[in-house]
């Protein structure tokens, strides 16, 4: 049996725009032959490859589908640009990537502003935490993602960054008001900067000073930047990376609240495919990841 490429690239269209109508746009075809094409390729497999929702979703076969067609778009890519040719006719060729929030606000886009420079690429960024980035590989979604994930998705491989490192820190005028006396017993009441309810990097430090972590009240900020200004402003405390926290320490304008920091180890996982574009991208990210973030800590702590 054989899938033609196009498609399975009408399957990972219509998923990505989200409804039939907008991957016909996309394809330069009617909404009809989008859905010829669907049914063309069910019958071969046998399967559904697609869930008629809002927005359309991928089934399980048809998540296997997306990723060749992925795949087989960036070795067309390679393949032309190596025979002399211009692969996109003047366009850019999209390569999704998949990063963690942290990541993304403090060291990931410097490398990708000088390949979009090198090369004639553009970039669609999925945020999520780096303990789900791996799953956007597996679903082919992504070719590449940061992730916390050491041991290698199928079909990937991984290659390591280093550790971000995390330190609790609040403001002088949080301290004096929330803090003061007894630090055990204030952080039971202290309000806590939480960036959403999968973030359990709080919740490990303080378990590290006894404290149970069901007791202080939550704030939910689900944005790495605006997560860091919550804290400046006197909001709660939370842990931030120092990239985001080290001018405030200088100027005062935050303070340590001691303990260990938390080292949270990054790892970098692409398709496993002999792509110059894809290994391009993976000697960028790598070598500034690992220019930028601490050694990786022999034992993982926590995430965000």
């Amino acid at each position: 049996m054989r899938i033609p490429f196009e498609l399975a690239e009408t399957v990972a269209a219509v998923v990505d725009e989200g409804t039939f109508d907008a991957a016909a746009r996309r394809l330069h075809i009617t909404p009809s032959a989008v859905s010829q094409r669907i049914k063309a390729l069910e019958e071969q497999l046998g399967r559904v490859v697609l869930v008629r929702s809002k927005p359309v979703r991928a089934t399980e076969a048809g998540v296997v589908v997306i990723r060749l067609a992925r795949q087989a778009a960036l070795l067309e890519h390679d393949t032309i640009a190596e025979l002399g040719a211009d692969p996109d006719g003047g366009a850019r060729t999209s390569v999704p990537l998949a990063v963690n929030a942290d990541s993304l606000a403090t060291w990931f886009l410097e490398p990708l502003a000088r390949l979009s420079r090198q090369h004639p690429v553009v970039f669609e960024l999925h945020r999520d935490d780096q303990d789900f980035t791996a799953g956007l590989l597996e679903s082919g979604t992504v070719m590449g993602a940061v992730t916390s994930r050491a041991t290698p998705v199928a079909g990937c491989r991984v290659s390591a960054l280093g550790a971000m490192r995390y330190e609790a820190v609040a403001t002088p005028g949080f301290v004096e008001r929330w803090l003061g006396g007894d630090l055990g017993t204030a952080l039971a009441t202290a309000p806590v900067v939480d960036f959403d309810r999968r973030d359990d990097l709080q919740n490990e430090w303080l378990g590290a000073r006894g404290v149970d972590p069901a007791l202080p009240p939550r704030h939910y900020v689900p944005a790495s930047n605006d997560f860091a200004t919550a804290v400046r402003f006197g909001i709660g405390w939370a842990l931030l990376p120092r990239f985001q926290s080290h001018d405030a320490l200088e100027r005062g304008d935050l303070v340590l609240l001691g303990g260990p920091p938390v080292d949270v180890p990054l790892h970098w996982q692409q398709w496993n495919l002999r792509s110059p574009l894809l290994d391009a991208i993976a000697d960028e990210i790598v070598t500034e990841g690992r220019r930028v973030l601490g050694p990786v800590p022999a034992t993982r702590v926590s995430r965000r």
